[in-house]
């Protein structure tokens, strides 16, 4: 057997090297990197040595560029990836909420902390998390529950195993996720001799299981037997290429499609069909609809409470719930009857054993019907205005009149995600890039900075607050570095708006969310446009939903990444669509706007079928 002597860290980028997607392009992008001690000496200059082959990109905060490989991942389809490499200690722990977020969102991230010394000699090193009763811990530890698989490299040759098998989970549509290899400072830099064929290309195309026969029967006789069925299309709509076999699915039946935050874009928004996004942020139409329907056909969704209204929205008597999921964790929650298959060849599956099948006529009736109603309620909520701090609804409506077939709109936690699902209208796929599952303040820059580098032809436009832009901003210098140009519509509220009015809601006095209800001894005036111009990118700042449209059209002349600023209202949100969130409200308090909170709490708990 031939070999080849390599440091376990040369080794290990020139395996990521060798692994190709489906179409022969190279399976990892490139590699993340912010050195430190514990990668720098290893890693560090095993990244060197393959730089133009695998190239290393420089971040500015470990959880950003973690965002960012992550966002590739999606706009990417998982089909491509990229890993991300850090010192022990902080620098490992800042990537804990990306692998959170990535296990959440079943994306695709290699993650390559630096660990400890595996001989242990100079223990304690600067950064070691020392546990009193077992010597095994680090820092990294951290990382088990949010990775869908864990190793700890203490011996070069344990590449030998831990590589495939950590290819196995990031490839697979079932387990997919992010994966943690914790690397020993030490063993990065101790060589073995390594089998050459271990370091022979692969492809790795995505695998597509079709489904069990027993199980498509008993979908297959479900759907029949429904008049008024419901597609929930999901992100796994997405990631299974089945965007246009939903569609003949939806034509061909005609059932009306609703869409989650993940799965929004898998139909055309100006499809009839198309209903629009469910649940708390959803559509009165979809919402509608899905109270009224008797069959809902889950396909690719995790069936969160946002996409179910903490399950007080199907609400017809004896409704079924049939799930199509490559995940059988998924295919089966809430009593549904389960159909474990690839998106695409289960819907393609269920067609053939359903044949000639059409939903009752009024049911699609209804549906049209619906749609138009929705049609003239986000007209008017995105209609332009001469008001100095409009909504946020009606800042997407200047985003979305200036943009076009090529624009990729990209967003996350907040009051954003709530407008954006229900009014944004995406014409094509992947054309809305929305973080929610695990709705993480922060991940919007570095999640556009993602996108852009995995879909390069596109305009990707990103719409963050001001709470997420003050958590996490700096990769807005790592764009203008790479040359990646965003432009980002940066909407100031004077604090977390979205969260005040959901303290209000429940009853709650203004408190600690508005920098204004904050303790504080002076309130800072912070110059939003002066800071984006630090980190060298374009910037101004607008006081209208005009002036806004005139400023998207000098962003998408510029050469490089744009910041625009907008105040905006903190206390008007869309009253049209919408639905009902399960948020515990205290029993026992001094305020009567809490009681009075509690009673409608308790009244809206009543309402919840719990999947049944």
């Amino acid at each position: 057997m031939s070999t080849i002597r390599l440091t376990m860290a040369q080794a290990l980028v020139r395996y990521l090297a060798a692994q190709a997607a489906g179409d022969g392009a190279p399976l990892f992008a490139g590699v993340w990197a912010i050195f430190g001690h514990g990668n720098v000496a290893g890693l560090g200059e095993a990244l060197h040595g393959i730089r133009d082959t695998l190239p290393t990109f420089r971040a500015h905060n470990e959880q950003a560029m973690a965002h960012a490989a992550v966002a590739f991942a999606k706009a990417s389809q998982r089909r491509r990836m990229m890993a991300c490499t850090t010192s022990i200690g902080p620098g490992a722990t800042n990537m804990v909420t990306a692998a959170a977020l990535a296990h959440v969102n079943r994306l695709p991230v290699l993650l390559l902390p630096g660990d400890v010394f595996a001989d242990r000699r100079p223990d304690p090193v600067l950064q070691q998390v020392e546990d009193f009763g077992d010597g095994t811990v680090s820092a990294n530890d951290c990382f088990r529950p949010v990775s869908r698989f864990f190793d700890r490299i203490t011996r070069p040759e344990q590449l030998l195993t831990a590589l495939p098998r950590a290819m196995a989970v990031l490839t697979d549509p079932a387990e997919c996720g992010p994966v943690t290899l914790a690397l020993c400072q030490d063993v990065q830099t101790e060589a073995y001799d390594y089998p050459e064929a271990f370091f022979a290309s692969r492809r790795w195309s995505p695998r597509r299981p079709r489904p069990d026969r027993q199980e498509l029967a008993q979908a297959a006789e479900l759907l029949r037997a429904a008049k008024c069925p419901l597609i929930v299309a999901g992100g796994g709509v997405h990631y299974a290429d089945a965007t246009a076999v939903l569609t003949n699915f939806a034509e061909d039946h005609g059932i009306p499609v609703v869409e989650t935050q993940a799965g929004k874009s898998a139909l055309a928004d100006e499809h009839p069909l198309n209903l629009g996004a469910i649940g708390v942020t959803g559509t009165a139409a979809a919402n509608h609809l899905a109270a009224e329907a008797d069959l809902v056909l889950a396909v690719g969704t995790r069936l969160q409470d946002f996409t179910t209204g903490s399950w007080s929205l199907f609400r017809q008597q004896g409704r079924r719930i049939l799930g199509l999921n490559v995940q059988p964790f998924d295919a089966a929650k809430h009593l549904a009857h389960p159909l474990v298959a690839d998106a695409r060849e289960g819907l393609q599956a269920l067609s053939e054993a359903v044949a000639d099948y059409r939903a009752n006529a009024a049911w699609a009736s209804l549906a049209a019907t619906r749609k138009g109603e929705w049609a003239q309620a986000s007209a008017a909520a995105t209609a332009p205005t001469d008001a100095p701090r409009p909504s946020d609804a009606q800042v997407i409506g200047a985003v979305q009149r200036q943009a076009n077939q090529r624009t990729v709109v990209v967003g996350a936690a907040g009051g954003l995600p709530g407008e954006m699902h229900k009014l944004w209208r995406a014409s094509m796929p992947g054309g809305y890039h929305m973080e929610y599952g695990f709705s993480c303040m922060g991940y919007e820059i570095a999640g556009g900075l993602g996108v852009k580098m995995a879909r390069p032809e596109t305009e990707v436009v990103v719409m963050v607050g001001d709470g997420s832009y003050l958590m996490l901003n700096s990769e807005i210098a790592t764009s203008v570095m790479l040359g990646l140009k965003l432009t980002i519509v940066l909407l100031d509220n004077g604090g977390f708006g979205c969260i005040n009015r959901l303290q209000a809601a429940t009853g709650g006095a203004a408190f600690n969310n508005l920098l204004s209800d904050a303790r504080h001894a002076a309130l800072p005036r912070i110059d939003f446009r002066a800071h984006a111009e630090s980190l060298g990118a374009i910037a101004e700042q607008v006081c209208s939903t005009a002036r806004l449209e005139a400023a998207l059209e000098r962003a998408r002349q510029a050469s490089r990444t744009t910041v625009i600023v907008i105040e905006t209202d903190p206390l008007q949100s869309t009253e049209a669509g919408g639905h009902w969130w399960d948020v515990g409200v205290p029993e026992v308090s001094a305020r009567q706007e809490v009681r009075d909170a509690r009673a409608r709490y308790e009244a809206a708990r009543a309402a919840q079928s719990l999947g049944v």
